[in-house]
């Protein structure tokens, strides 16, 4: 995926705030042998590209004065409450770049696994994302989590995972997480009508009446 930013000469909280005033986004690249450079990106532009998956976990062809060159999104701050990016960072990467970074879990055959299939059974996607470390030519846009084997009382976890070649799951020193749980249905119980028990009552009432 490709973008255009452009060089931006004047820096600080002021000219951030009349650069947004206009319609631009303040950001920066960073990486590599190249010093940290500042940019600015059109607003609205960004702001679409933003709503894209690709655009967060994909390595980005960035176009600045005319060259081009590979970087991956790393930060973006936005307004805590008007539909407004604040500021963005990239990094700048290349064949040798190694890298840390989330990519979302696409969850596939849902539908024909037999917990649901067979057992009317909802899966729980207990984690929607999960960080990787990768050369960033292997970065992958998303990592597939097949559960098409998945049965009731079963759970799926990272272990579970096929990743490509190249690819490590980065745990933080935690072991083997669940990322999906299969939720049974839950069984409706039919009360006793109220008015039928009143009823049943009054008539036993009369009967010992009689009596």
């Amino acid at each position: 995926m490709q973008f255009v930013a452009f060089e931006r000469a004047k820096q600080g909280t002021g000219a951030s705030r009349r650069l947004r005033n206009t319609g631009r986004t303040p950001g920066i690249v960073f990486g590599g042998v190249t010093p940290a450079a500042t940019i600015e990106l059109d607003h609205n532009a960004l702001w679409h590209a933003l709503k894209k998956e690709t655009f967060h976990s994909s390595i980005l062809d960035m176009e600045v004065a005319g060259k081009v060159q590979k970087v991956l999104l790393r930060d973006v701050q936005y307004h805590p409450y008007k539909p407004l990016v604040l500021h963005v960072d990239f990094q700048r990467v290349d064949d040798k770049t190694r890298l840390h970074k989330k990519v979302p879990l696409h969850f596939i055959n849902e539908e024909n696994a037999p917990a649901v299939k067979t057992d009317k059974c909802v899966i729980n996607h207990v984690m929607t994302e999960i960080e990787i470390e990768c050369l960033a030519t292997q970065l992958p846009e998303n990592i597939t989590v097949d559960l098409g084997e998945v049965v009731k009382g079963g759970t799926v976890h990272t272990g579970d995972i096929k990743l490509p070649k190249g690819i490590k799951l980065v745990m933080h020193g935690r072991k083997n997480l669940t990322i999906a749980t299969v939720v049974e249905p839950v069984e409706e119980v039919v009360a006793a009508p109220v008015v039928a028990a009143a009823d049943d009552k009054k008539a036993a009432a009369k009967g010992k009446g009689k009596k």
